[in-house]
């Protein structure tokens, strides 16, 4: 049950996929802190196959960057989510994920609020969902989007893994 949770909201967080460079570049960092950690813990295939989707994905940036010339669509970012799902389970970080793939999350959560705060309240939170689409609307570049969640990507995965550490060194796993 846990697995098919962890799936589901996992997968939930592909909407992502709406800017041209933004899937690609939220999801490097959230694949190298996995790898990172499926190294640390001996797991040496794991590592290798997440290293070959780092350098999948980074060729895919390569072309995907304003102006796009390829789009992942629902098929890539389905399987590129259920992959990072399988993973955290794998390397035992189910707990971790939520931190490491933050944008993942916000991501969702936006899209959810959005459709209870209209079902419930009658308006909407957001000028648009999911949220990359709202600082678009708001007037944000669609490369300043793509960039500061990028960072947040990386800043947020750079804490998942620093707590994934620390929760290694006290014995916590």
């Amino acid at each position: 049950l846990l697995f098919v949770i962890v799936l589901i909201a996992t997968y939930s967080g592909g909407v992502v996929d709406g800017l041209d460079g933004l899937s690609s570049g939220v999801l490097i960092p959230v694949f190298a802190a996995m790898g990172a950690i499926a190294y640390t813990k001996g797991l040496y295939d794991l590592a290798v196959l997440i290293t070959i989707i780092i350098g999948a994905l980074i060729t895919y940036l390569w072309f995907n960057v304003h102006p796009a010339k390829f789009y992942m669509g629902e098929t890539g970012i389905m399987g590129l989510t259920v992959t990072l799902a399988v993973i955290a389970f794998l390397t035992n970080t189910v707990l971790f994920l939520p931190i490491i793939a933050f944008v993942l999350v916000i991501e969702s959560a936006s899209v959810i609020i959005q459709l209870l705060s209209k079902k419930f309240l009658g308006r909407k939170i957001f000028l648009s969902a999911p949220i990359h689409h709202h600082f678009e609307a708001l007037g944000w570049q669609e490369s300043q989007v793509t960039m500061r969640f990028w960072i947040i990507s990386g800043v947020a995965s750079g804490l998942g893994l620093i707590l994934f550490f620390l929760s290694k060194g006290m014995n916590f796993e």
